[in-house]
């Protein structure tokens, strides 16, 4: 299948999801979606002496999300595709062992306190210097050595779509200041979306900047590349990085070059054009500038066999796109496949890399007195796809 006439079809065979009439709402009836996740015995384990569990939320409509208080990760996410069939777009594995000991330590999980890269592991604040773990080269990454992914949340389900992830992160943990209470809200929504709401509170001045870092493959867990995948950004710059992937500064434009996706582009388009910046991010692993303020369509992606098409609103001002360069079949999932190269993307809201060493980024300082809150959604529909 040719990539220009798979965007084609995408294009001009736009459907809902209505569109599946009764053959869906017949599938999605007769069809149980959590034989595509883990049982829950096998999350039933014991970490840092807290309890590890498995939970499902899920809505009316067919869709239904796997959560682990292991990181709060999500460990699995099924919508229907284009013929109604139930789909697991979110690559995950089946024991929180099985995380603890990959390769891969962000699979699926909520990060923090600083999602992305702090440049040499160093940040001053109110002219105190702290310094985090370096865990990426020179710098930090996702909030050090044991960031938020390693550790064990207290879990609660209020109802079967709601799930309550609390974590209180003490002062001086991975070298960030103040004691951090932080709550994560996973919601199944009815608009056939995955919301995530996060809020945080603090007693002294500290960075915080959560996402989740959810690896993505629209035609399902194991089905192969996503360099077919068509993506849209909604941004018209980005922000350059060097060679160990921190931020040079300035925001360029995305105009003429392989990061402009503001139409409909396949992922794989020109990710091997010869370009400095897809070179130093081995492919894409860049911060996208969001258009527009407050809650917004950040991007869109469209699986090209399965025609499920996920939408992503949030009220962040940045968006890492990851196209799952550093992916090297050594971690064994949940359905037996393996995490091959590029077989999954992340689409991480968040602000952006390294800003608490540049300050001309939007600031991540939380005050003592303020409440930190952000949401993120991951809407889902389908759109007819073929050969």
């Amino acid at each position: 299948m040719k990539v220009n006439n798979l965007l084609l079809g995408i294009l001009v065979s736009v459907t809902g999801l209505s569109s599946c009439g009764n053959q869906t709402k017949e599938t999605m009836e007769t069809s149980d979606y959590s034989a595509l996740f883990p049982e829950k015995e096998s999350f039933e384990d014991t970490i840092d002496s807290k309890a590890t569990k498995l939970y499902v939320i899920k809505n009316t409509k067919g869709l239904e999300a796997a959560i682990t208080n292991y990181g709060g990760r999500i460990v699995g996410l099924v919508v229907p595709d284009q013929d109604g069939n139930p789909t697991d777009v979110v690559i995950g594995m089946d024991s929180p062992q099985a995380y603890a000991d990959a390769t891969e330590p962000y699979l699926g999980a909520l990060i923090g306190r600083v999602g992305n890269r702090i440049a040499n592991g160093q940040f001053t604040l109110d002219g105190v210097e702290y310094s985090v773990f370096k865990n990426n080269g020179p710098n930090a990454l996702h909030g050090g050595k044991k960031g938020f992914q390693y550790v064990v949340w207290d879990g609660e389900q209020p109802n079967d779509s709601t799930l309550v992830l609390r974590y209180k992160s003490v002062d001086g943990e991975e070298g960030f200041p103040g004691n951090l209470d932080v709550t994560v809200t996973y919601t199944a929504t009815e608009d056939q979306g995955l919301r995530i709401d996060y809020e945080a509170t603090t007693d002294q001045r500290t960075p915080v900047n959560l996402t989740s870092h959810a690896f993505f493959n629209l035609n399902g867990e194991g089905s192969g590349t996503i360099n077919n995948h068509i993506l849209q950004i909604n941004a018209d710059q980005f922000t350059p990085v060097d060679s160990t992937l921190i931020p040079l500064g300035d925001q360029a434009s995305v105009e003429g070059t392989p990061f402009d996706f503001r139409e409909p582009t396949a992922i794989g388009a020109r990710v091997d054009e010869s370009d400095m910046q897809l070179s130093n991010g081995d492919g894409y692993d860049h911060n996208f500038v969001l258009n527009g303020d407050g809650y917004k369509q950040a991007a869109k992606a469209v699986g090209d066999k399965s025609g499920i098409v996920m939408e992503v609103y949030t009220d962040e001002p940045g968006l890492q796109f990851y196209g799952g360069n550093f992916m090297e079949g050594k971690n064994t999932l949940k359905s037996g496949a393996t995490d091959e190269y590029r077989t999954a993307f992340c689409l991480e809201t968040q602000h952006f890399p390294d800003s608490p060493n540049q300050s001309n980024f939007p600031s991540i300082i939380l005050e003592p007195g303020d409440t930190y809150k952000t949401t993120t959604e991951y809407r889902f529909s389908t759109q007819s796809v073929g050969e």
